[in-house]
């Protein structure tokens, strides 16, 4: 049976196979709690942002240290469909698997591409922040390589996180731009594991994972 992926429902096999294998394997999902909308706001009005200095050639403040010879993509037609998360960059092994991600922003450095990923958090970073989103920065990576589009060998990641209200009553948001280096090995063994552990017997829960502490606990009460 073909699965279908993307960098949210890969992250699952990490937190704990057992979860992962169940919610592919026989559509037994974790309960979902209530999502806050703020990101979902500052997603939408940070692409506009971005889309405004694209339509001017330029890039935002925020991407002020950039080399110069490094541009926001142009291409808004195809950027559109990438962003969208029911297309996204998508590909398909030779079993009939569906990868696929939906991408924030996307940088070219003459002909090849850089994935840009914005992160609004409530708090500023800590040093290892930036490392939980390694391998979502790799998979978009290879996405892109799958699609036969060059890509440089590092990514960014861009964090707003509240500084200051201002005498107008503004939220003002400081930003970190973070540049980290890709590796497309570490998404194909992702995508290998995922399809070994899905393929296999039911695994045994992650010792933390407190959604499998809760239905033992559940079955036994």
């Amino acid at each position: 049976m073909p699965y279908k992926f993307s960098p949210s429902s890969l992250s699952l096999l990490k937190d704990c196979p057992r979860c992962f294998w169940l919610h592919f394997n026989k559509n037994i999902k974790r309960p979902e709690g209530i999502f806050p909308s703020l990101p979902s706001g500052m997603d939408r009005i940070l692409k506009a942002h971005f889309d405004s200095y694209r339509d001017k050639n330029q890039l935002p403040p925020e991407l002020k240290e950039l080399d110069r010879n490094i541009k926001l993509f142009d291409n808004k037609e195809l950027l559109e469909e990438w962003r969208n998360n029911r297309k996204g960059l998508q590909w398909t092994d030779k079993e009939g698997n569906l990868f696929k991600g939906a991408v924030d922003n996307i940088l070219m450095k003459k002909e090849k591409l850089i994935v840009l990923d914005y992160k609004t958090r409530g708090f500023p970073l800590k040093e290892d922040t930036h490392e939980h989103y390694q391998d979502q920065l790799d998979i978009y990576n290879l996405l892109l390589r799958k699609n036969n589009y060059e890509t440089e060998d590092y990514s960014y990641l861009l964090f707003y996180h509240p500084d200051k209200v201002n005498e107008y009553g503004n939220v003002v948001f400081h930003t970190n731009l973070i540049k980290m280096k890709i590796s497309i090995k570490n998404a194909e063994n992702i995508f290998k594991d995922a399809l070994k552990v899905l393929e296999g017997k039911i695994p045994k829960a992650k010792e933390e994972c407190v959604y499998c502490k809760w239905a033992k606990e559940f079955n036994q009460a």
